[in-house]
């Protein structure tokens, strides 16, 4: 089993990274930060005549983690309600990349790689947060993506996730759940 985790917080060492970093514990994987990538917004060409283009940027390296992985993380702090921009960004490339001719796999590949979503906010997350989580359901599903498990993380300043005791239990059980597989 591989694991890809796709860190969105522009702070490492956030409190997302730590919770996601727990469910992770003694597991083998590869992190991926999305704020180390150059990843352009996408430009919406898919009803143009000619289509998307080729994109000179580091997308590539998201899509190859995801072919090479059985689960991927995507772990985010709460931003205005929503993922973070760079988050985001990755998101919305998918328009581009499930018909790039680069990864003719891709679509198919994606129907067994399961989703898992964490997420950190300070402002009542695991009530604000719900619809940050169904964003990714609804992506997840359009996608046919297997999405197993999320977490809702309660925090704000740095390290304060680990006062989370219910965050810090899901990820203990995820991590268990994990490496059962």
């Amino acid at each position: 089993m591989k694991i890809v985790s796709i860190v969105g917080s522009t702070r490492k060492g956030g409190n997302t990274e730590q919770l996601t970093d727990l469910i992770l514990k003694g597991i083998e994987h590869q992190k991926i930060y999305a704020s180390d990538l150059h990843i352009k917004p996408i430009e919406d060409l898919r009803h143009s005549e000619c289509g998307f283009q080729t994109v000179n940027d580091d997308y590539h390296k998201v899509i190859n983690a995801l072919l090479t992985s059985d689960i991927v993380i995507f772990g985010t702090p709460i931003y205005w309600y929503s993922m973070t921009g760079t988050m985001k960004n990755i998101f919305d490339r998918l328009s581009h990349a499930i018909r790039d001719k680069r990864y003719p796999h891709l679509k198919e590949h994606l129907k067994k790689l399961q989703a898992i979503a964490v997420i950190v906010g300070g402002d009542d997350p695991r009530i604000k947060g719900i619809p940050l989580i169904q964003q990714f359901q609804y992506t997840f599903e359009f996608l046919n993506m297997p999405f197993p498990a999320y977490i809702i993380g309660e925090a704000n300043k740095p390290g304060e996730i680990l006062k989370d005791s219910r965050a810090l239990t899901e990820a203990s059980w995820l991590n268990d759940f994990l490496k059962s597989k």
